[in-house]
């Protein structure tokens, strides 16, 4: 199976996963049901699910372990998204190609399917939490809930920032403080929590939280790069909004040709990471390559 097979198919099994976790009977909040499956289902790249599930695979095979982690991780993914495009923090009319949350729905109602999905990733693992009667086991999935709660914390102080910032001077080391926590600490955080459920041992787990840093910062050199030179049909929503904001980017920065340069480099680094793995780190070293050339 090459790359993109392998991709699709994670994609796939992601999707089918979140499906179980649809709410679709008739009751009062109907429409605000509606209105989290909107979000949650849709073109989405999956990459975070599928970083915890490959990062698992390095060490065991047995990943369906790891949906219950994989499908919280997405419901808080797409809760960051439709908070990030609310009026009050980027205002963004557009996403995948279609009307944010709240213009598809209305503000009110975004702000609580956004709500509604982070709690349900919690009530997702407390489900699987409860059920486990291994002590080891239980463990493990403890000491990966705490890892997934720090990344929702983390995001969200980098979002912070993004906010605090915009239409202001920023220095180099906020910049990637604000980048390493809003966009690659949900990364992070699914990396390990593969290693930590797969029982990866410590330098392991070090390794690859590594590689996790180095690709989440290319992920956001490399939006930063679309949003100002991407293909507009294809990313699905407008061009040069950043700019227009006074957002800082690493482009706005550093200037497009030096952010692609740095764009090379940390991916360069990332693959350094992945090579210990040898075969067996061969997807996530597609991934990071996928990740630097994506035109979306």
């Amino acid at each position: 199976m090459n790359f993109k097979e392998e991709l699709k198919e994670y994609v796939n099994i992601v999707n089918n996963e979140l499906e179980k976790y649809l709410r679709k009977e008739k009751c009062p909040e109907e429409r605000l049901n509606a209105s989290m499956e909107y979000s949650l289902i849709s073109s989405a790249k999956r990459l975070r699910p599928i970083l915890m599930i490959s990062s698992y695979k390095l060490f065991k095979s047995d990943f369906e372990k790891v949906f219950p982690f994989a499908v919280a991780m997405e419901m808080i993914h797409n809760f960051s998204l439709i908070h990030d495009d609310l009026p009050g923090i980027d205002n963004d009319d557009f996403r995948h190609g279609k009307p944010t949350n709240h213009k598809a729905f209305n503000e009110a109602t975004a702000i609580l399917a956004g709500d509604g999905l982070l709690n349900n990733a919690y009530m997702v693992i407390s489900m699987e939490l409860a059920k486990e009667k291994d002590t080891k086991e239980l463990n493990n999935k403890l000491r990966a809930f705490k890892e997934l709660a720090f990344g929702v914390d983390r995001m969200i102080a980098g979002e912070y920032v993004d906010t605090e910032f915009e239409g202001k001077e920023i220095s180099n080391e906020y910049l990637e403080y604000m980048h390493n926590n809003k966009t690659g600490a949900l990364i992070k955080t699914s990396v390990r929590i593969g290693a930590i459920l797969a029982e990866a041992e410590e330098k392991e787990l070090e390794s690859l939280s590594k590689y996790a840093d180095k690709i989440g910062l290319a992920f956001q050199i490399k939006d930063d790069i679309l949003s100002e030179i991407g293909d507009e049909k294809v990313l699905g929503k407008p061009v040069g909004n950043d700019r227009e904001r006074g957002k800082v980017t690493f482009v706005t920065k550093y200037g497009l040709e030096k952010a692609q340069e740095m764009l090379e480099e940390v991916t360069n680094e990332a693959l350094e990471e992945i090579k210990t793995y040898g075969n067996k780190g061969e997807f996530l070293k597609e991934l990071a390559l996928y990740i630097k050339n994506r035109e979306k």
